[in-house]
């Protein structure tokens, strides 16, 4: 009676299918998981950048309705939309006509900060109020 010992070809090659479907899936386990961790630092990224736009509003300039938007630079673009809500004009005390404070005006402020990335569109949109001075002309 002979004894054999080892394994036979055919057993080496389910063997090696096996590992094979392992190491497969975890490479696109590993791939997969790559590709999140730098998806969600690049909404980090438009996070950080959208608070900065939002920062400078009003701040550098005269809060003014209207929209605008550019290339913020590493593949990044933002739109900014300012519109007025409501104008709350000072009370007049007496019949002096002394040229008072102009009207302060609420705006709504919306940045949005937008890349492609792994075929496809990404966006980040912050919103805000802001309190911004009118003009004396609409007295």
């Amino acid at each position: 009676m002979r004894t054999e010992r080892g394994f036979t070809l055919l057993e080496v090659l389910i063997a090696f299918a096996i590992a094979a479907l392992a190491l497969t899936l975890l490479f696109k386990a590993a791939s997969s998981g790559l590709l999140s961790v730098r998806t969600a630092g690049r909404y980090e990224e438009a996070v950080a950048r959208a608070r900065s736009h939002l920062a400078a509003i009003g701040r550098d300039s005269a809060l003014l309705a209207g929209s605008s938007d550019g290339d913020d630079g590493s593949g990044f673009h933002w739109h900014l939309d300012v519109t007025p809500l409501a104008t709350a004009k000072p009370a007049t005390n007496g019949p002096l006509s002394i040229a008072g404070p102009p009207p302060a005006e609420l705006y709504a402020v919306a940045v949005a900060i937008s890349w492609h990335e792994a075929g496809k569109d990404r966006q980040v949109v912050l919103r805000t109020e802001r309190v911004g001075q009118g003009s004396n002309d609409d007295r």
